[in-house]
Protein backbone atom coordinates (compact mmCIF):
# COMPACT_ATOMS: atom_id res chain seq x y z
CA UNK A 1 0.00 0.00 0.00
CA UNK A 2 1.49 3.36 -1.01
CA UNK A 3 1.82 6.40 1.24
CA UNK A 4 -1.13 8.23 -0.35
CA UNK A 5 -3.42 5.26 0.27
CA UNK A 6 -2.37 5.10 3.92
CA UNK A 7 -3.04 8.83 4.36
CA UNK A 8 -6.44 8.46 2.71
CA UNK A 9 -7.41 5.56 4.98
CA UNK A 10 -6.30 7.49 8.08
CA UNK A 11 -8.35 10.48 6.93
CA UNK A 12 -11.45 8.36 6.29
CA UNK A 13 -11.09 6.61 9.64
CA UNK A 14 -10.69 9.93 11.44
CA UNK A 15 -13.70 11.43 9.68
CA UNK A 16 -15.80 8.40 10.56
CA UNK A 17 -14.70 8.60 14.19
CA UNK A 18 -15.58 12.28 14.41
CA UNK A 19 -19.01 11.71 12.89
CA UNK A 20 -19.60 8.73 15.16
CA UNK A 21 -19.15 10.55 18.48
CA UNK A 22 -22.93 10.51 18.96
CA UNK A 23 -25.52 7.91 18.07
CA UNK A 24 -26.58 8.72 14.53
CA UNK A 25 -30.18 8.94 13.38
CA UNK A 26 -31.99 9.16 16.72
CA UNK A 27 -33.57 12.54 15.92
CA UNK A 28 -34.26 12.70 12.20
CA UNK A 29 -37.15 15.05 13.04
CA UNK A 30 -37.20 17.46 16.00
CA UNK A 31 -37.89 15.45 19.17
CA UNK A 32 -41.36 15.76 20.71
CA UNK A 33 -42.30 15.12 24.32
CA UNK A 34 -42.68 16.59 27.80
CA UNK A 35 -40.25 17.97 30.38
CA UNK A 36 -41.00 18.56 34.05
CA UNK A 37 -39.05 21.79 34.68
CA UNK A 38 -41.25 24.63 33.41
CA UNK A 39 -44.15 23.76 35.72
CA UNK A 40 -42.74 21.62 38.51
CA UNK A 41 -39.03 22.49 38.83
CA UNK A 42 -37.68 20.00 41.44
CA UNK A 43 -41.14 19.07 42.75
CA UNK A 44 -41.35 15.83 40.81
CA UNK A 45 -42.26 12.28 41.76
CA UNK A 46 -43.30 8.87 40.51
CA UNK A 47 -47.02 9.67 40.58
CA UNK A 48 -46.56 12.73 38.36
CA UNK A 49 -44.61 10.75 35.78
CA UNK A 50 -47.11 7.90 35.62
CA UNK A 51 -50.08 10.26 35.33
CA UNK A 52 -48.31 12.24 32.63
CA UNK A 53 -47.51 9.07 30.68
CA UNK A 54 -51.11 7.91 30.96
CA UNK A 55 -52.39 11.27 29.70
CA UNK A 56 -50.00 11.43 26.76
CA UNK A 57 -51.63 8.22 25.56
CA UNK A 58 -55.27 8.91 26.50
CA UNK A 59 -55.42 12.51 25.20
CA UNK A 60 -54.06 11.67 21.76
CA UNK A 61 -50.71 13.37 22.32
CA UNK A 62 -48.82 10.14 21.65
CA UNK A 63 -50.72 9.75 18.38
CA UNK A 64 -49.79 13.35 17.51
CA UNK A 65 -46.08 12.51 17.92
CA UNK A 66 -45.15 13.23 21.55
CA UNK A 67 -42.98 10.38 22.82
CA UNK A 68 -40.37 11.53 25.36
CA UNK A 69 -41.01 12.03 29.08
CA UNK A 70 -37.98 13.84 30.49
CA UNK A 71 -37.41 14.31 34.22
CA UNK A 72 -35.44 17.49 34.76
CA UNK A 73 -33.40 18.59 37.80
CA UNK A 74 -34.26 17.17 41.22
CA UNK A 75 -34.70 13.46 40.52
CA UNK A 76 -31.68 12.36 42.58
CA UNK A 77 -30.47 12.62 46.16
CA UNK A 78 -28.07 15.36 47.21
CA UNK A 79 -25.14 12.93 47.49
CA UNK A 80 -23.77 10.05 45.43
CA UNK A 81 -23.54 6.64 47.11
CA UNK A 82 -20.37 5.00 48.45
CA UNK A 83 -19.48 3.81 44.93
CA UNK A 84 -19.89 7.25 43.43
CA UNK A 85 -23.14 6.37 41.69
CA UNK A 86 -26.09 8.72 41.35
CA UNK A 87 -29.05 7.77 43.56
CA UNK A 88 -32.65 8.37 42.45
CA UNK A 89 -34.51 9.92 45.37
CA UNK A 90 -36.29 6.99 47.11
CA UNK A 91 -38.93 9.29 48.62
CA UNK A 92 -39.91 10.70 45.23
CA UNK A 93 -39.51 7.39 43.39
CA UNK A 94 -40.29 4.59 45.87
CA UNK A 95 -40.61 1.91 43.17
CA UNK A 96 -37.17 2.80 41.82
CA UNK A 97 -36.17 4.61 38.65
CA UNK A 98 -35.75 1.49 36.54
CA UNK A 99 -39.31 0.39 37.30
CA UNK A 100 -40.56 3.87 36.35
CA UNK A 101 -38.64 3.75 33.07
CA UNK A 102 -40.23 0.38 32.34
CA UNK A 103 -43.70 1.79 33.10
CA UNK A 104 -43.16 4.57 30.56
CA UNK A 105 -41.75 2.14 27.98
CA UNK A 106 -44.79 -0.11 28.45
CA UNK A 107 -46.93 2.83 27.30
CA UNK A 108 -44.99 2.94 24.04
CA UNK A 109 -43.16 6.07 25.17
CA UNK A 110 -39.52 6.94 25.81
CA UNK A 111 -37.85 8.18 29.00
CA UNK A 112 -35.27 10.88 29.64
CA UNK A 113 -33.23 12.22 32.55
CA UNK A 114 -31.28 15.37 33.32
CA UNK A 115 -27.81 16.16 34.57
CA UNK A 116 -25.22 18.86 34.25
CA UNK A 117 -21.70 19.29 32.88
CA UNK A 118 -20.61 21.06 36.06
CA UNK A 119 -19.81 19.91 39.57
CA UNK A 120 -23.44 20.44 40.60
CA UNK A 121 -26.72 20.76 38.77
CA UNK A 122 -28.51 24.10 38.65
CA UNK A 123 -30.57 23.09 41.71
CA UNK A 124 -27.55 21.87 43.67
CA UNK A 125 -27.65 18.12 43.06
CA UNK A 126 -24.58 16.07 42.02
CA UNK A 127 -23.25 17.12 38.62
CA UNK A 128 -21.40 14.85 36.23
CA UNK A 129 -17.99 16.53 36.05
CA UNK A 130 -15.44 13.75 36.59
CA UNK A 131 -18.12 11.02 36.51
CA UNK A 132 -19.02 11.09 32.82
CA UNK A 133 -18.36 7.43 31.96
CA UNK A 134 -19.74 6.15 35.27
CA UNK A 135 -22.96 8.15 34.85
CA UNK A 136 -23.33 7.08 31.22
CA UNK A 137 -23.19 3.43 32.28
CA UNK A 138 -25.80 4.15 34.95
CA UNK A 139 -28.16 5.74 32.41
CA UNK A 140 -27.68 2.80 30.07
CA UNK A 141 -28.46 0.36 32.90
CA UNK A 142 -31.74 2.20 33.58
CA UNK A 143 -32.69 1.99 29.92
CA UNK A 144 -33.25 5.73 29.36
CA UNK A 145 -33.58 7.19 25.86
CA UNK A 146 -32.78 10.91 26.29
CA UNK A 147 -30.29 12.95 28.31
CA UNK A 148 -30.62 16.68 28.86
CA UNK A 149 -27.19 18.00 29.87
CA UNK A 150 -27.13 21.44 31.49
CA UNK A 151 -24.36 24.03 32.00
CA UNK A 152 -24.47 25.23 35.65
CA UNK A 153 -21.42 25.34 37.95
CA UNK A 154 -18.96 25.03 35.09
CA UNK A 155 -16.38 27.69 35.97
CA UNK A 156 -13.12 26.94 34.18
CA UNK A 157 -14.60 24.18 32.02
CA UNK A 158 -14.40 24.24 28.23
CA UNK A 159 -17.88 23.69 26.78
CA UNK A 160 -16.91 21.79 23.66
CA UNK A 161 -14.58 19.51 25.65
CA UNK A 162 -17.19 18.83 28.34
CA UNK A 163 -19.97 17.95 25.92
CA UNK A 164 -17.61 15.89 23.75
CA UNK A 165 -16.57 13.84 26.76
CA UNK A 166 -20.16 13.10 27.74
CA UNK A 167 -21.07 12.26 24.15
CA UNK A 168 -18.23 9.74 23.97
CA UNK A 169 -19.23 8.32 27.35
CA UNK A 170 -22.79 7.71 26.15
CA UNK A 171 -21.49 6.05 23.00
CA UNK A 172 -19.13 3.85 25.02
CA UNK A 173 -21.96 2.81 27.37
CA UNK A 174 -23.64 1.38 24.28
CA UNK A 175 -27.29 2.36 24.66
CA UNK A 176 -28.65 4.74 21.99
CA UNK A 177 -29.57 7.92 23.89
CA UNK A 178 -30.60 11.25 22.39
CA UNK A 179 -28.10 13.82 23.67
CA UNK A 180 -29.53 17.29 24.35
CA UNK A 181 -26.89 20.00 24.87
CA UNK A 182 -28.37 22.59 27.24
CA UNK A 183 -25.43 25.01 27.03
CA UNK A 184 -27.60 28.17 26.60
CA UNK A 185 -25.80 29.29 23.43
CA UNK A 186 -22.99 30.98 25.35
CA UNK A 187 -20.25 29.15 23.43
CA UNK A 188 -21.97 28.90 20.03
CA UNK A 189 -22.76 25.17 20.25
CA UNK A 190 -24.29 25.26 16.76
CA UNK A 191 -20.75 25.66 15.39
CA UNK A 192 -19.42 22.45 16.97
CA UNK A 193 -22.40 20.47 18.22
CA UNK A 194 -23.40 18.37 15.20
CA UNK A 195 -21.03 15.41 15.73
CA UNK A 196 -21.59 15.60 19.51
CA UNK A 197 -25.32 15.92 20.14
CA UNK A 198 -28.73 15.68 18.52
CA UNK A 199 -29.93 19.13 19.63
CA UNK A 200 -28.52 22.18 21.41
CA UNK A 201 -30.09 25.08 23.23
CA UNK A 202 -29.52 28.44 21.58
CA UNK A 203 -30.48 30.68 24.52
CA UNK A 204 -31.07 30.99 28.24
CA UNK A 205 -34.35 29.80 29.75
CA UNK A 206 -37.72 30.62 28.28
CA UNK A 207 -40.41 32.53 30.22
CA UNK A 208 -44.20 32.41 29.59
CA UNK A 209 -44.58 35.77 27.86
CA UNK A 210 -44.63 37.08 24.30
CA UNK A 211 -41.43 39.11 24.02
CA UNK A 212 -40.47 40.16 27.56
CA UNK A 213 -37.25 39.81 29.52
CA UNK A 214 -37.78 38.50 33.06
CA UNK A 215 -34.87 39.26 35.40
CA UNK A 216 -34.42 36.82 38.29
CA UNK A 217 -33.39 39.38 40.90
CA UNK A 218 -33.71 36.89 43.75
CA UNK A 219 -30.61 35.02 42.57
CA UNK A 220 -27.16 35.74 44.01
CA UNK A 221 -26.15 36.69 40.48
CA UNK A 222 -29.29 37.98 38.68
CA UNK A 223 -30.02 36.35 35.32
CA UNK A 224 -32.71 36.66 32.67
CA UNK A 225 -35.36 34.46 31.14
CA UNK A 226 -36.88 35.39 27.80
CA UNK A 227 -40.23 35.54 26.05
CA UNK A 228 -40.60 33.21 23.10
CA UNK A 229 -40.36 35.88 20.40
CA UNK A 230 -37.19 37.25 21.96
CA UNK A 231 -35.64 33.78 21.83
CA UNK A 232 -36.71 33.23 18.22
CA UNK A 233 -35.03 36.47 17.15
CA UNK A 234 -32.01 36.26 19.46
CA UNK A 235 -29.46 34.73 17.08
CA UNK A 236 -29.17 35.66 13.44
CA UNK A 237 -27.45 33.41 10.94
CA UNK A 238 -27.65 30.06 12.73
CA UNK A 239 -30.30 28.29 10.66
CA UNK A 240 -27.66 26.69 8.44
CA UNK A 241 -26.54 24.63 11.45
CA UNK A 242 -29.96 23.03 11.97
CA UNK A 243 -31.29 19.94 10.24
CA UNK A 244 -32.07 16.24 10.62
CA UNK A 245 -30.36 14.84 13.73
CA UNK A 246 -28.80 18.21 14.68
CA UNK A 247 -31.40 20.77 15.74
CA UNK A 248 -31.30 24.30 17.07
CA UNK A 249 -33.30 24.01 20.30
CA UNK A 250 -35.30 27.14 21.16
CA UNK A 251 -36.18 25.70 24.61
CA UNK A 252 -39.21 23.94 26.02
CA UNK A 253 -42.75 25.07 25.30
CA UNK A 254 -44.67 27.37 27.64
CA UNK A 255 -48.03 26.62 26.00
CA UNK A 256 -50.65 26.31 28.75
CA UNK A 257 -48.54 28.11 31.35
CA UNK A 258 -50.36 31.42 31.70
CA UNK A 259 -50.20 33.24 28.38
CA UNK A 260 -53.30 34.15 26.39
CA UNK A 261 -54.84 31.71 23.92
CA UNK A 262 -53.53 33.82 21.02
CA UNK A 263 -50.02 33.93 22.50
CA UNK A 264 -50.02 30.16 23.02
CA UNK A 265 -50.98 29.71 19.36
CA UNK A 266 -48.20 32.05 18.23
CA UNK A 267 -45.65 30.36 20.47
CA UNK A 268 -46.46 26.89 19.17
CA UNK A 269 -46.53 28.11 15.58
CA UNK A 270 -43.16 29.84 15.84
CA UNK A 271 -41.52 26.71 17.27
CA UNK A 272 -42.99 24.70 14.39
CA UNK A 273 -41.74 27.23 11.85
CA UNK A 274 -38.16 27.19 13.17
CA UNK A 275 -38.07 23.38 13.46
CA UNK A 276 -37.44 23.49 17.19
CA UNK A 277 -37.96 20.38 19.31
CA UNK A 278 -41.52 20.38 20.67
CA UNK A 279 -41.11 19.60 24.36
CA UNK A 280 -44.26 20.55 26.27
CA UNK A 281 -43.79 22.02 29.75
CA UNK A 282 -47.31 22.28 31.16
CA UNK A 283 -49.31 20.17 33.62
CA UNK A 284 -51.30 17.71 31.53
CA UNK A 285 -53.52 16.87 34.52
CA UNK A 286 -55.08 20.35 34.52
CA UNK A 287 -54.73 21.09 30.80
CA UNK A 288 -57.56 23.05 29.17
CA UNK A 289 -59.22 21.80 26.01
CA UNK A 290 -57.82 24.77 24.08
CA UNK A 291 -54.27 23.96 25.19
CA UNK A 292 -54.61 20.34 24.08
CA UNK A 293 -55.98 21.48 20.71
CA UNK A 294 -52.93 23.70 20.19
CA UNK A 295 -50.42 21.03 21.20
CA UNK A 296 -52.05 18.39 19.01
CA UNK A 297 -52.66 20.48 15.88
CA UNK A 298 -51.38 17.85 13.45
CA UNK A 299 -51.15 20.29 10.54
CA UNK A 300 -48.81 22.53 12.54
CA UNK A 301 -46.86 19.52 13.81
CA UNK A 302 -46.41 18.36 10.20
CA UNK A 303 -44.68 21.69 9.49
CA UNK A 304 -42.31 21.08 12.39
CA UNK A 305 -41.70 17.44 11.46
CA UNK A 306 -41.29 18.04 7.72
CA UNK A 307 -38.70 15.63 6.31
CA UNK A 308 -36.60 18.36 4.69
CA UNK A 309 -35.74 19.54 8.19
CA UNK A 310 -35.25 23.15 7.09
CA UNK A 311 -35.44 25.82 9.78
CA UNK A 312 -37.81 28.60 8.75
CA UNK A 313 -36.84 32.26 8.71
CA UNK A 314 -38.27 35.74 9.05
CA UNK A 315 -39.17 37.17 5.65
CA UNK A 316 -40.31 40.64 6.74
CA UNK A 317 -41.17 42.67 9.81
CA UNK A 318 -43.08 45.88 9.18
CA UNK A 319 -45.66 47.74 11.27
CA UNK A 320 -45.59 45.00 13.92
CA UNK A 321 -46.59 42.36 11.37
CA UNK A 322 -43.87 39.73 11.32
CA UNK A 323 -43.95 37.24 8.44
CA UNK A 324 -42.05 33.95 8.66
CA UNK A 325 -41.68 31.28 5.97
CA UNK A 326 -40.51 27.66 5.94
CA UNK A 327 -39.81 25.50 2.87
CA UNK A 328 -41.46 22.08 2.98
CA UNK A 329 -41.11 18.87 1.00
CA UNK A 330 -42.74 18.48 -2.41
CA UNK A 331 -42.33 22.17 -3.20
CA UNK A 332 -44.76 23.36 -0.54
CA UNK A 333 -44.17 26.28 1.83
CA UNK A 334 -45.53 27.39 5.20
CA UNK A 335 -46.09 31.10 5.79
CA UNK A 336 -47.08 32.60 9.15
CA UNK A 337 -48.31 36.12 9.89
CA UNK A 338 -47.69 37.23 13.49
CA UNK A 339 -49.37 40.35 14.90
CA UNK A 340 -46.82 41.70 17.38
CA UNK A 341 -48.86 44.79 18.20
CA UNK A 342 -51.30 45.30 21.07
CA UNK A 343 -54.21 45.94 18.73
CA UNK A 344 -55.98 44.03 15.98
CA UNK A 345 -54.51 44.41 12.51
CA UNK A 346 -55.65 43.84 8.93
CA UNK A 347 -53.58 41.74 6.55
CA UNK A 348 -53.66 42.77 2.90
CA UNK A 349 -51.04 40.60 1.23
CA UNK A 350 -50.74 40.73 -2.55
CA UNK A 351 -48.80 37.59 -3.39
CA UNK A 352 -47.60 38.85 -6.77
CA UNK A 353 -45.72 41.70 -5.11
CA UNK A 354 -43.52 39.25 -3.21
CA UNK A 355 -40.74 36.96 -4.31
CA UNK A 356 -39.44 34.92 -1.39
CA UNK A 357 -36.02 33.27 -1.57
CA UNK A 358 -34.30 30.81 0.73
CA UNK A 359 -30.80 31.49 -0.49
CA UNK A 360 -29.28 29.02 1.96
CA UNK A 361 -31.14 26.11 0.34
CA UNK A 362 -31.47 27.63 -3.15
CA UNK A 363 -35.28 27.60 -3.01
CA UNK A 364 -37.66 30.21 -4.34
CA UNK A 365 -41.33 31.03 -3.78
CA UNK A 366 -42.43 32.96 -6.85
CA UNK A 367 -46.09 33.86 -7.25
CA UNK A 368 -45.55 35.15 -10.77
CA UNK A 369 -44.25 31.80 -12.00
CA UNK A 370 -46.53 29.56 -9.93
CA UNK A 371 -50.05 29.56 -8.53
CA UNK A 372 -50.46 27.94 -5.11
CA UNK A 373 -53.42 26.41 -3.30
CA UNK A 374 -53.88 27.84 0.20
CA UNK A 375 -54.70 25.90 3.36
CA UNK A 376 -55.28 27.62 6.74
CA UNK A 377 -53.86 25.22 9.31
CA UNK A 378 -55.47 26.88 12.34
CA UNK A 379 -59.01 26.93 10.96
CA UNK A 380 -58.37 23.70 8.99
CA UNK A 381 -59.97 25.21 5.90
CA UNK A 382 -58.97 25.39 2.26
CA UNK A 383 -58.91 28.97 1.00
CA UNK A 384 -58.53 30.53 -2.44
CA UNK A 385 -55.31 30.46 -4.43
CA UNK A 386 -52.47 32.95 -4.55
CA UNK A 387 -54.08 34.57 -7.60
CA UNK A 388 -56.21 36.52 -5.12
CA UNK A 389 -54.91 39.04 -2.59
CA UNK A 390 -54.96 37.50 0.89
CA UNK A 391 -57.05 39.59 3.28
CA UNK A 392 -57.71 38.82 6.94
CA UNK A 393 -58.07 40.37 10.37
CA UNK A 394 -55.66 39.20 13.03
CA UNK A 395 -55.98 39.79 16.78
CA UNK A 396 -53.22 41.15 18.99
CA UNK A 397 -50.42 38.59 19.46
CA UNK A 398 -52.32 36.11 17.28
CA UNK A 399 -51.09 34.23 14.23
CA UNK A 400 -52.38 33.03 10.89
CA UNK A 401 -50.51 30.13 9.30
CA UNK A 402 -50.99 29.00 5.73
CA UNK A 403 -49.68 26.08 3.71
CA UNK A 404 -49.03 26.85 0.06
CA UNK A 405 -49.16 23.89 -2.32
CA UNK A 406 -48.70 23.81 -6.08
Amino acid sequence: MNKKSVILLVFLFSATFIQAQKFIGLAKQPPMGWNSWNTFEINIDEKLVKETADLIVSTGMKEAGYEYIVLDDGWMTKERDENGDLVPDPLKFPSGMKALVEYVHAKGLKFGLYNCAGTQTCAGYPGTRGYEYQDARFYASLGIDFLKYDWCNTAGIDAKEAYTTMSKALKTAGRPIVFSLCEWGDNQPWEWGEPIGNLWRISGDIYPCYDCEYVHKEAAEPWSSWGFFKIAEMHKGIRQYSGPDHWNDFDMLEVGNGMSYEEDKSHFTLWCMVASPLIAGNDFRTMKKETLEILTNKELIAINQDKLGIQGFKYSDENDLSIWVKPLENGSWAISFFNKSDTEQTINFDWKEHQIKDELNDLELSFVKENYQIRDVWTHKDLKTTKKVFKASIKSHDVITLILKK
